[in-house]
């Protein structure tokens, strides 16, 4: 974890509780969430965090324990007793601390980031640090404006008045704990036995990043927000090689006979566009296709790709082959995929995305989803993607150099 970087002189130490035993959702903290443990997203966003020095996992659960190792957490294992259904969160969060006081790391403050609220962003979490410590605060908690006008079960309006009832944009929110966030200084959480006490300060989020997980449904909810907002989408910076295949990719994947029984195919000129730009910029292309055509052949030709390969049954096989030609990691290449035979490669590659019109067991398992249909702009578009994240990395890469 390197040394600890003491924002403002302070130690501080996240905490991640994280128990195997769940009712709503089996094994929620293991669940899948865009091919990878629910838990793992709380773990990158506090390791990622320039304030935090020890992200630390609490569990009694040795596949959970293995899994946060494995993403990079300091694992504490806490007794049996302390991972029951009404066990709070307080006691897990002493017992963490406790454990690390004997090891020699004794924090100042506290991050608690429960893992069920995986699309809040780690700007969110330095963020709501520094308010706390530069308003020297005791406690601060995440919320989120309350947009409803609420009534209790008697009829009686609790937020307005109805003979009045205010226009949204001029009224005066309330704001709602969203779970997603707690820091409480170390002092305060052992003296009252709780996360939250002595001044109180809140930091407010969007709407879209204050979901929870708490039933199946919110996973499907915050698997769609994190699609349509690209949360997770890998670092496109880092892509080096991008493999498309052709037919629902480059083509609608419909197939244009005529009467002498010839096929013809569909391709987009600013699909092509999008691979000469790319390739500009140093990136090298490949297609691997199960398709076996001259058309194919010639249309690849025409767009200089060096690295074609049509008529192929095992996609796996010339992956590994461009890999080790190329010498790339997995981290540093790109697929592009609509169908079944794809999935070996969607499954590995750093990024990767299919069209809209990609078969429906495919779309899960993809970083992203896009909105135009293969042959009429999808390849444009994940090209145009990854130029614009590579152009943007430059410019920071070029402003630290100033």
């Amino acid at each position: 974890m390197g040394l600890p970087s003491m924002y403002e002189g302070n130690l501080i130490v996240s905490v991640i509780p994280a128990r195997g035993g769940s009712k709503s959702i089996p094994r929620k903290n293991l669940k899948q969430l865009l091919n990878k443990p629910l838990i793992s997203y709380s773990i990158e966003q506090s390791l990622a965090s320039h304030y935090i020095d020890y992200t630390v996992v609490s569990t009694e659960d040795p596949d959970i324990a293995k899994i946060s190792k494995k993403y990079g957490a300091k694992v504490l294992m806490r007794p049996g007793e302390l991972a029951t259904d009404t066990t709070p969160t307080e006691p897990v969060l002493i017992n963490a601390i406790e454990q690390l006081i004997k090891e020699g790391i004794d924090p100042k403050y506290i991050v608690l980031l429960q893992p069920t609220s995986p699309i809040r962003r780690t700007y969110d979490i330095d963020k709501a640090i520094k308010i706390l410590i530069t308003g020297s605060g005791d406690s601060l908690l995440s919320v989120r404006e309350n947009r409803s006008f609420f009534w209790s079960r008697d009829g009686q309006p609790l937020n307005y008045d109805y003979r009045a009832r205010p226009r949204r944009q001029d009224k005066q929110w309330e704001l709602v704990e969203n779970g997603s966030i707690y820091i409480t200084k170390k002092e305060i959480l052992l003296k009252e036995k709780s996360r939250l006490g002595g001044r109180i300060m809140t930091y407010v989020m969007p709407d879209w990043a204050s979901y929870e997980i708490d039933t199946p449904f919110d996973f499907e909810l915050i698997d769609y927000i994190a699609r349509k907002r690209m949360l997770f989408t890998p670092d496109l910076q880092k892509i080096k090689l991008a493999i498309f295949d052709v037919d629902g990719v480059f083509t609608d994947g419909s197939v244009y006979s005529n009467e002498q029984g010839g096929e013809l195919l569909k391709f987009s000129r600013i699909d092509g566009k999008g691979i000469e730009m790319l390739r500009q910029i140093g990136v090298e292309i490949a297609v691997i296709t199960s398709e076996k055509t001259e058309i194919v052949k010639e249309r690849m030709k025409k767009l200089n790709i060096k690295h074609v390969y049509t008529g192929v049954k095992n996609k796996e096989t010339i992956y590994r082959l461009l890999k080790r030609k190329l010498a790339l990691k997995d981290a540093e290449i790109a697929y592009c995929g609509d169908d079944l035979g794809d999935l070996p490669l969607i499954e590995s590659v750093g990024f990767a995305a299919c069209p809209k019109n990609a078969v429906v067991s495919v779309k899960p398992k993809c970083h992203y989803v896009s909105s135009y249909f293969g042959g009429a702009g999808f390849v444009r578009e994940i090209c145009d993607m990854i130029m614009e994240s590579k152009q943007v990395g430059k410019h920071d890469q070029d402003k630290n150099q100033e």
